[in-house]
C-alpha cells in the first residue's frame, strides 16, 4: 500500500518539485530522478511570477466564496431533500427518486447552452445611485457559478441512501415527544450522519473547485473568475511551465487540506452507508 500511494504521489511531488525550478531545468530532468528531487537552480522565482502575470489571490478569493457557498447551501438543500425521499411517506417519491437518479446520466455539456440561456433570462436585483431596481440576466455574477449547483442529485441519493440506514422507530419516538419533522431532522438526523455530510462536503467541493467550462461560458469579468480559468493566462503566448507548475501548486493546497481534514469521515460514509440499493 505504501507503494501504491508513492505511485499516486509522484505526480503531485513532480508538480511541487518543479515549481521551484527554472523551466530549462524541468525540461532537461524530465527524463531522469532528478525530476522528483529539490536539486539544482532551486529558488521561489515561479511563484513571484505567477502573482505578477495574474491575480492569484482575486482568483482564489472567488474559488473559495463560490466553494463555500455552494458546499454550504448543498449540504441544507441536498440533506433535506435526502430526508424528505427517505423518512417520510408520501405519494411519488420513489418516481421522483428515479427521476433524480436518472439525472446523473445526462453530460452536464449536453445541458450547458441551454443553460446559459436561461440564465441570460432570469431577473435579477441591481441597485443605480441606491436605488433597487429589476434588470435581466445573471451573467457576470457570483450567483450564476452558485445557484446552478446548490442541488445536486449524486448528494441527494446519498442522503437518501444513509438516511434510510437509521432506524424509523427514532422519528416515531420524536413524534409521539411532539417534535416537528424539522426537529427530527435537525436534532436528531443531522447529528447521526456526521460521515454521510463529510463525503458530501468533498464530493461537492472538488467539482466546485474545479470548475472551468461554466465560469468561461458565463464569466467575462476578470475579477468574477475562479482559479481554474486562470489556468488559461499561462498558455496565451509560450507556456512558462515553472509557473504553470506553481500555479497548480497554489490551487491544489485547498483541495488537500479539504481531503485530509475530512478522509476519516469521507472512508466511514462510504463503508457504513455507501451507495447500496
Amino acid at each position: 500500500m505504501v507503494l501504491l500511494a508513492l505511485f499516486f504521489l509522484f505526480p503531485l511531488v513532480f508538480m511541487f518539485v518543479s515549481s521551484l525550478k527554472p523551466d530549462a531545468q524541468i525540461l532537461s530532468d524530465v527524463d531522469s530522478p532528478q525530476a522528483f528531487l529539490p536539486t539544482g537552480d532551486i529558488s521561489l522565482d515561479n511563484y513571484t511570477g505567477v502573482f505578477e502575470r495574474v491575480p492569484v489571490a482575486r482568483f482564489i478569493l472567488n474559488s473559495v466564496l463560490v466553494t463555500t457557498l455552494i458546499v454550504g447551501l448543498g449540504l441544507v438543500v441536498n440533506s433535506m431533500a435526502g430526508f424528505a425521499l427517505s423518512r417520510l411517506e408520501w405519494r411519488g417519491r420513489k418516481v421522483l427518486l428515479t427521476v433524480i437518479i436518472a439525472t446523473l446520466i445526462v453530460p452536464f455539456e449536453t445541458i450547458a447552452i441551454p443553460m446559459v440561456y436561461w440564465v441570460s433570462k432570469l431577473p435579477t436585483l441591481v441597485f443605480e445611485n441606491g436605488v433597487p431596481m429589476y434588470d435581466f440576466g445573471w451573467l457576470n455574477s457570483y450567483h450564476v457559478q452558485i445557484v446552478p449547483f446548490i442541488a445536486n442529485a449524486f448528494s441527494i441519493f446519498l442522503f437518501t441512501q444513509y438516511f434510510s440506514t437509521i432506524p424509523k422507530s427514532i422519528d416515531e419516538a420524536a413524534r409521539i415527544d411532539g417534535a416537528g419533522w424539522f426537529t427530527i431532522y435537525r436534532r436528531i438526523i443531522v447529528p447521526l450522519s456526521g460521515p454521510a455530510f463529510a463525503t458530501v462536503a468533498i464530493l461537492t467541493f472538488l467539482p466546485a473547485w474545479n470548475q472551468y467550462l461554466w465560469p468561461l461560458m458565463v464569466v467575462q469579468q476578470e475579477d468574477l473568475r475562479p482559479v481554474m480559468v486562470g489556468m488559461q493566462y499561462f498558455f496565451q503566448i509560450n507556456p512558462a511551465w515553472g509557473e504553470v507548475m506553481a500555479y497548480t501548486s497554489l490551487i491544489t493546497v485547498p483541495v488537500l487540506v479539504m481531503f485530509l481534514a475530512f478522509q476519516r469521515a469521507f472512508v466511514s460514509s462510504i463503508a457504513s452507508s455507501g451507495v447500496k440499493g
